[in-house]
């Protein structure tokens, strides 16, 4: 059988870099650069080796600072150097959503013990600049309608790999939740859809509350994982 590490490594290499956009969106696409490429072979190899099943946890799309540039989901790179000793030469400003999922792993059990259960990916698997920022597939109705078939295509792939489980955890208890509902509704890909807060949200809006969160993310990874 295949390992895991070189399904997802052959999805992601294999992404379009033209994905169907309205005009003033713009996808972020970091796998033709060699450094990000390199990083991405060293971590799955690292963690995703083998054929072992993983519960999926299911973000928005990647970040400029995040994974757009390290190729790795919730993972910047400071963390990734820090945490998976993976050395890099990208920029290290730590993006905050990373900062918290990886206080996550380390609440957990730390990386191997985390990796070797989950896998962090996205509804939409590149990112979106809108004006130089970050944007959502879902922040307008045009660019959701024009992505639709490309999401469905390339999620319905990412959940047909040999290591994926049916029960996945949603990353975001707003519109992400809403739109994987939606897609279960239509297309019948996972027996249970679990929840936890967008960490971005944690870490704007209730980083006084923090540690109750990364509680409530562990208490789901722990419940998941039994499922």
């Amino acid at each position: 059988m295949t390992t895991f590490a070189k399904q997802i490594l052959d999805f992601y290499f294999s992404l379009t870099k033209d994905p169907p956009l309205p005009k003033g969106v713009e996808a972020i696409y970091p796998f033709d650069t060699v450094e990000t490429r390199e990083v991405m072979q060293t971590f799955f190899n690292k963690y995703y080796n083998d054929t072992k099943p993983r519960t999926y946890l299911i973000g928005i799309n990647p970040g400029r600072l995040g994974s757009g540039v390290t190729g790795i989901g919730f993972a910047d790179a400071y963390h990734l150097e820090k945490y998976c000793d993976i050395p890099n030469n990208f920029d290290k400003r730590v993006e905050i959503s990373a900062a918290f999922m990886f206080e996550v792993i380390e609440a957990y059990g730390g990386v191997e013990k985390f990796y070797g259960n989950f896998f962090f990916t996205t509804v939409m698997p590149l990112g979106l600049l809108k004006e130089g920022k970050n944007y959502n597939y879902y922040d307008d109705k045009e660019t959701q309608k024009s992505l639709e078939p490309f999401i469905t295509e390339t999620l319905l792939k990412q959940m047909s790999l040999d290591a994926a489980k049916p029960h996945i955890i949603c990353v975001g208890t707003g519109k992400n939740l809403k739109y994987l509902q939606a897609f279960n509704d239509k297309h019948h890909c996972f027996e249970s859809i679990d929840v936890v807060p967008h960490p971005r949200w944690v870490m704007q809006y209730r980083r006084k509350e923090k540690e109750k969160y990364i509680g409530v993310y562990v208490e789901a990874l722990q419940r998941v994982k039994q499922a």
